[in-house]
């Protein structure tokens, strides 16, 4: 490690800083000392790839500090530095964290953030315990916080949530997260909390049916339903376990058969922590791990391998000597970059593979993430999974990941910036027909649409659509339908003004209950199937001038663009 004196103005907080995303920190205890005795503790640096300027892993506080001085005096003085080997990011990381964790003491969040970091850079649970003298349990608890979504994150790191129901969260799936989360943000619904949420989370013990992976009807046990048969659960566990463990050897078996190295099935109640793996598709050895959960719901999780066992067969190509010092080897990939681009600007069809290419497995420079079709309501999400257009959009998908070789793909972008999957989904695309790939960018260009975005009305003034081709208004429409006067006017829409006169005063049920008779032709209405309200349709159009929908504003908005 080199000792050197650098200008203030050659120094920048590295994003490998642990501290480096928190808010301005507090520097009045350190100001009196650095402007009578300057910078006595040397900060931690290492280059950035420009010349002679350097990133700050340790030592954030001094430097503003420093900074806030020269701004005072208008004098900027040298800051003594130790400089870290260029590239070393997880030795970089760790002198942040020990540096930091001897003067302020990290929050939890900070702590799991750190020790992400490290764990991304192929540190262990049993590394980063011992480099920080702390528990492997203590890593392990830190790093479950990496499978909350990001809001219950934030909401925790305000401390609008308590450790008891954050600990809870970390069992539950990303869907149960988000249904909780919705209902956390609610003005008039109550969150359960602490072990009343693990209760929820946990269905109280019971195992409803929805978790079998076997069929009901072959099922020779009791099932109690609730009255209302929204909810329906098995009357004898054992018996659920007997029939339930079978089918998932049955499930093991054809993974197995269709290719998967080795299936995993861990103890009931054991979950998978994605931490201890790295990501491998299945032609290079990944494997399933399969989680068997109190609640009776199995999730089978695809294409990971060991840490150990990746790492062990890096260490192996590894060279025991670099040829290349960090700043020569920066000099080189600089240089070949600068080449290739020029000669990759007169290659069109190649840029179209490498753009998918990127838009699909991410890269530092871009990274591009499908729509999660958000909602807080359950009926709306399995009225849209239901709806003509996802079905359709949903085969595509799985078309495209037969193209590209992909097992099962829930999604096919929102990939982690990995190299070698950019290539092997790079070199993949080299072997497909131009029409391929700009079918293949075109189901991209769908997926990471976002919904309620301006670039669903744009689509709307360039292309042929007509809502009544994907969807029909449905239970969960008509649930959701609960304004009286939005419901007269429908009525006006489909049947008349003369039935929606006459039906004015009727209740909003018995109006919708007529909507729905002239959607099917009953009761004496005349058939009208492919009426649709107005905040549906292509442009979306409003039923007044006050409190227009969302859809009806943006469609509004940009309608001028393509006027003409």
């Amino acid at each position: 490690m080199e000792f050197q004196t650098i200008p203030l103005d050659r120094l920048a907080v590295s994003a490998l800083n642990m501290r480096a995303s928190r808010k301005k920190p507090f520097l009045d205890d350190i100001l009196p000392s650095i402007r009578e005795r300057g910078v006595l503790v040397p900060l931690l640096v290492r280059p950035n790839g420009e010349e002679n300027h350097f990133e700050i892993v340790a030592g954030r506080r001094r430097f503003l500090a420093s900074k806030a001085i020269a701004i005072e005096t208008g004098e900027a003085r040298d800051l003594p530095c130790r400089v870290l080997a260029e590239g070393d990011d997880a030795a970089a990381v760790e002198a942040s964290i020990l540096e930091n964790t001897a003067r302020l003491e990290p929050d939890e969040m900070q702590e799991f953030e750190a020790f992400k970091k490290l764990n991304d850079k192929g540190k262990s649970v049993e590394e980063i315990a011992r480099i920080f003298g702390v528990t492997e349990l203590t890593v392990k608890r830190r790093l479950a916080l990496a499978s909350l979504i990001p809001g219950i994150r934030k909401a925790y790191a305000d401390d609008e949530i308590d450790g008891a129901s954050i600990t809870a969260l970390t069992l539950a799936s990303v869907a149960k997260q988000r249904e909780w989360f919705e209902m956390f943000k609610s003005a008039d619904m109550r969150a359960p909390r602490g072990g009343q949420l693990k209760r929820w989370l946990l269905g109280g013990g019971e195992i409803e049916t929805g978790a079998a992976l076997f069929s009901l009807e072959d099922y020779d046990g009791d099932i109690f339903e609730d009255l209302f048969g929204e909810r329906s659960v098995f009357a004898d566990a054992e018996k659920f376990w007997a029939r339930q463990e079978a089918a998932i050897e049955v499930e093991r078996e054809k993974l197995l058969s269709s290719g998967w190295s080795k299936v995993t099935i861990l103890p009931r109640g054991e979950f998978f922590h994605s931490w201890e793996y790295d990501q491998l598709a299945k032609k290079q050895g990944g494997e399933v791990f399969v989680e068997v959960r109190h609640s009776g719901e199995v999730a089978f999780i695809k294409g990971y391998a060991s840490r150990r066992k990746t790492h062990a067969a890096k260490e192996k190509t590894r060279a025991e000597r670099p040829e290349c010092s960090a700043p020569l080897e920066n000099y080189v990939d600089l240089h070949r970059h600068a080449a290739a681009r020029a000669v990759f600007l007169k290659h069109q069809q190649i840029a179209m593979r490498l753009l998918a290419a990127h838009l699909i497995a991410g890269a530092p420079n871009i990274r591009c993430q499908p729509d999660r079709q958000a909602t807080r309501k359950e009926e709306t999400a399995a009225s849209v999974a239901a709806s003509k257009g996802q079905i359709a959009f949903e085969k595509e998908r799985a078309e495209i990941g037969k193209l590209l070789d992909l097992d099962e793909p829930s999604h096919i972008t929102g990939g982690n910036e990995d190299g070698w999957r950019l290539s092997s989904v790079f070199a993949k695309m080299m072997t497909l027909s131009d029409a391929d790939i700009a079918r293949i960018l075109t189901f991209v260009a769908a997926e990471i649409i976002a919904a309620g975005h301006e670039a669903v009305d744009c689509l709307a003034r360039v292309l042929p659509m007509d809502i009544a081709d994907w969807m029909t208004p449905d239970d969960a429409f008509f649930e959701l339908l609960r304004d009286k006067n939005m419901t007269n006017a429908m009525l006006a829409d489909i049947a008349g003004g003369s039935v929606a006169k006459a039906n004015r005063d009727a209740t909003a049920k018995a109006q919708k209950a007529i909507i729905r008779d002239c959607l099917d032709g009953r009761n004496g209405r005349e058939k009208t199937p492919n009426w649709r309200p107005r905040w549906l349709q292509f442009p979306a159009l409003s039923y007044t001038q006050a409190g227009k929908p969302g859809a009806v504003k943006r469609a509004e908005k940009i309608a001028p663009l393509f006027a003409g």
